[in-house]
């Protein structure tokens, strides 16, 4: 029988039991996964004051409250500071944060020399994060201070806190500073899985095969879960190779085992893709979103081919959705960030694309994808705004419109001079995108939209507007299907009076993405040139379209030189009738020709091959005509003397010169 002043006494325990227990439950609200926390102010060891908003919009800040006296707090402070080190990162921030006094600091400090500011709590801040009992503790933020990842004390937990750094870092382009985490744990605890895994498929990310797959291979002898871990990551790396049935089949065996391993599916639903088996594709992806054997950053994967594929059947709500869950788990992933924005254009809603847009950039300012989007969506919603010029391109995209239902295209000078060049009009009409199902959309809109800036900035080729032809597909309803059409095709070409169309496809591979892009003659319907480009996933993107405007440049130059006549001449210099209209521009050579004597054979006039009687330079464009320096002569030229324009690496007789 229990005594009332014993029964009292215990009551008075469960309360203060109770009421820790709420203490805790109010401090750990604080670092609710997936939830933003407070802002604090602490001042570092050189007495600099510190903000944690100083910190927003780095793709990943990392708090790591630790006890200056305890052999676990230095341990993990030491491996982060030698990792910031080696693998410098400006997008990386780490704070250390401690209620251990400044003495205790100071000579763990000298011994140390930690790289990363440690800053001095009085305890407020670490209440707050529920850092006063149990260290060390690790916060990792998102860029917009959301809570990532949560872990309290050492050991094992500080094993799990390190790796789940490590695999964060491969979404986000990081692969040698998750293989630097992933050596350091494992030779701590060679046992451990995750930490060889994530070793193997940051092999992967740099492109090292071989070495993925001997890591996997190891790792598929370990006892317990070593056989599921290693065969899926052979499985991806059997799908970077290329060798689609075989990844598929490695990945199936995975599923059958281990029916909750969610990069299994994640790999099949790539392969099926791959195949063209949307529909299969898609029931692997949504496989893959419902299990949880995975880490964060491989669920996030499954979400956003998920919403890739939704995107590419036109279902951008639901995409929307998925790339929504993707940044939930990771929410400084690229590709769904950038891919939202995509959807968003689509539908023609600009202000929210650039907002997505600018979101990547914040995350990767060096991104060429999301600039190149950014700047497209700012100009539509500038000239959205600016009433003139919207109701200008209103009225043009009416008259298209009209003219494409009635099989009109624009009218051209009929001049009876058959020797000047016209204008040259290029556009881009449309690259289809194919193949598998790439984790990154709006390729096809950056080749186009750059192309053509990069074209139109040589000054020798006038590019129809992308606002133009997006519009006016927009309004014609004209979807990928019927682009495909070379007749429909052509039809747009000349109905905007371009003289080539660029049309072709990205065709997505496990390796890389094949450019196959066609230049077409509106008038002959001939293909006069065909380019193809594999670009792989760390090509330089700038520098590849850069390439290709160069391409399209030669081959215009080549196959459609610019002609005309001689208007007034002097020794020195002469005037000819093309200007910048023209595509004529300072440094532009040209030759002055002499046609050939005619030769009649069999009653056929056969025309004989022309003569260059001088070379000229550029040296002055106006808008109707240029003027040109002699550089080499034969004879005094003369008003009329026809020229033609050369490369400028070819000299006189057309030969290349040899420096």
């Amino acid at each position: 029988m229990i005594k009332n002043g014993s029964h009292s006494s215990m009551i008075a325990v469960a309360m203060a039991l109770i009421l820790s227990l709420a203490v805790l439950e109010t401090a750990a609200a604080g670092v609710s996964i997936g939830k933003p926390v407070s802002a604090f102010k602490l001042v570092d060891m050189d007495g600099q004051s510190r903000k944690l908003t100083e910190t927003q919009g780095r793709q990943m800040t990392v708090l790591y409250f630790f006890d200056a006296g305890s052999p676990a707090s230095q341990e993990g402070l030491v491996m982060l500071d030698g990792l910031l080190k080696r693998y410098a990162d400006q997008q990386l921030t780490v704070w250390g944060i401690t209620r251990s006094d400044r003495a205790q600091i100071s000579d763990f400090m000298r011994k140390a020399n930690i790289g990363f500011p440690l800053l001095l709590d009085s305890g407020e801040v670490s209440r707050q994060y529920d850092a006063q009992f149990i260290l060390p503790v690790m916060c990792s933020l998102g860029p917009d201070l959301k809570v990532l990842d949560y872990y309290q004390g050492g050991g094992k937990t500080a094993e799990k806190m390190l790796l789940s750094l490590a695999q964060r870092q491969l979404n986000r382009k990081q692969p040698q500073l998750a293989e630097a985490i992933g050596k350091a744990v494992a030779a701590k605890d060679p046992q451990n899985l995750e930490a060889r895994a994530v070793q193997g498929y940051a092999a992967i990310g740099m492109g090292k095969l071989d070495e993925a797959q001997a890591v996997f291979k190891q790792i598929e002898t370990a006892p317990g879960q070593g056989e599921v871990v290693g065969k899926e990551g052979r499985a991806a790396v059997l799908a970077s190779r290329g060798r689609t049935d075989d990844a598929l089949a490695l990945a199936q065996e995975v599923t059958q085992k281990a029916p909750d391993r969610s990069y299994a599916y994640k790999i099949k639903g790539d392969m099926m893709a791959q195949k063209g088996d949307e529909k299969a594709a898609a029931e692997a992806y949504r496989e893959a979103v419902r299990q949880t054997g995975a880490p964060p950053f491989q669920i996030a994967q499954a979400h956003n081919q998920l919403g890739r594929l939704y995107a590419r059947e036109g279902s951008y709500a639901e995409a929307r959705g998925q790339f929504n869950q993707a940044l939930d788990m990771d929410p400084y992933y690229l590709e769904p960030t950038s891919n939202k924005g995509v959807t968003y254009e689509k539908q023609r809603m600009w202000s929210d694309a650039l907002k997505s847009y600018r979101q990547a950039l914040a995350l990767d300012s060096g991104d060429a994808i999301a600039a190149v989007l950014a700047q497209k969506a700012e100009k539509i919603l500038a000239l959205q705004k600016d009433s003139a010029a919207k109701q200008r391109m209103d009225r043009l995209i009416v008259d298209l419109v009209a003219r494409y239902k009635n099989q009109k295209k624009m009218t051209v000078d009929a001049s009876t001079d058959t020797w000047t060049s016209r204008p040259m009009v290029f556009s881009l009409v449309d690259v289809r995108e194919t193949g598998g199902m790439s984790p990154r959309d709006g390729l096809s809109i950056v080749l186009a939209t750059r192309i053509g800036e990069l074209l139109n900035d040589t000054g020798r080729v006038n590019v129809v507007d992308r606002a133009v032809i997006e519009q006016l597909l927009s309004e014609l309803n004209l979807g990928s299907s019927e682009l495909a059409d070379p007749n429909t095709t052509l039809k747009l070409g000349r109905l905007m009076a371009a003289k080539i169309i660029g049309t072709g496809s990205l065709i997505y591979l496990p390796d890389s993405t094949l450019l196959n892009l066609r230049l077409i003659d509106t008038e002959t319907s001939a293909v006069v040139k065909t380019i193809t480009r594999r670009m792989t996933a760390n090509a330089d993107l700038e520098h590849e379209m850069y390439s290709i405007n160069r391409t399209i440049l030669k081959t215009i130059m080549e196959i459609y030189p610019l002609q005309g006549y001689v208007v007034q001449t002097n020794a020195e210099e002469v005037i000819l009738n093309l200007g910048s209209s023209r595509g004529v521009t300072v440094g532009s050579a040209f030759e002055v020709i002499e046609e050939g004597k005619q030769v009649v054979y069999k009653g056929k006039v056969l025309s004989g091959s022309p003569k260059t009687v001088a070379a000229l330079e550029v040296i002055s464009v106006e808008p109707d005509y240029c003027v040109a320096g002699i550089k080499q002569k034969k004879r005094p030229l003369v008003t009329d003397d026809k020229v033609r324009e050369v490369l400028p690496d070819v000299d006189m007789k057309g030969s290349k010169n040899a420096n």
